[in-house]
């Protein structure tokens, strides 16, 4: 990468599931994301953007929410506009959390079930959920400054067992 290559801009992350059978209680996705300063990519995030939030400077926010995975396609949509972000941020990580209503649900309780990360119509990470199906949380993306202060991509499928708080905090820790 040359110093001319500043990386990655701007990124859609896109999730679609169907919804739940009927009589059961809805199945409720949310994408969040997680922002680290350069001087500690891996400790407590400097903030979180979800569902009911965006990012202080405006660089990270939903632009579609579903509280029940009905709708064609991909039925929620996180923006994340990484140019954009101060240099004092040096790493960015995106996951999914179910919220638990009406008992413990996993990714392989769901149907149709999909994220994608792309930028522009490039397709970074499009993945089924089917190596986390006993999790109830996943990391999908991070997305790390390299030495040019452009953007990096790597994919970051990993499971969790955590409800939506706990995985805000634990998301970006060293696994």
């Amino acid at each position: 990468m040359s110093s001319a290559d500043t990386g990655i801009k701007k990124v859609e992350v896109r999730l679609k599931w169907d919804p739940s059978p009927l009589g059961e209680p809805p199945r409720h996705l949310d994408i969040i994301a997680a922002t680290y300063t350069a001087d500690d990519p891996h400790g407590t995030p400097v903030y979180v953007v979800h569902y009911d939030s965006r990012s202080p400077d405006g660089t990270i926010n939903m632009t579609r929410h579903s509280q029940t995975g009905q709708g064609f396609g991909f039925v929620e949509v996180m923006v994340l506009e990484l140019d954009r972000l101060a240099s004092s941020f040096g790493r960015v990580v995106v996951g999914v959390v179910f919220h638990q209503r009406g008992g413990n649900r996993t990714f392989g309780d769901l149907t149709n079930a999909g994220v994608e990360v792309v930028e522009k119509y490039t397709e970074l990470l499009v993945d089924d959920f089917a190596q986390v199906a006993d999790s109830t949380a996943t990391t999908v993306a991070e997305f790390v400054r390299n030495d040019f202060g452009g953007w990096e991509f790597h994919e970051m499928v990993h499971g969790f067992d955590s409800d939506a708080v706990t995985f805000a905090q634990e998301m970006g820790a060293v696994r």
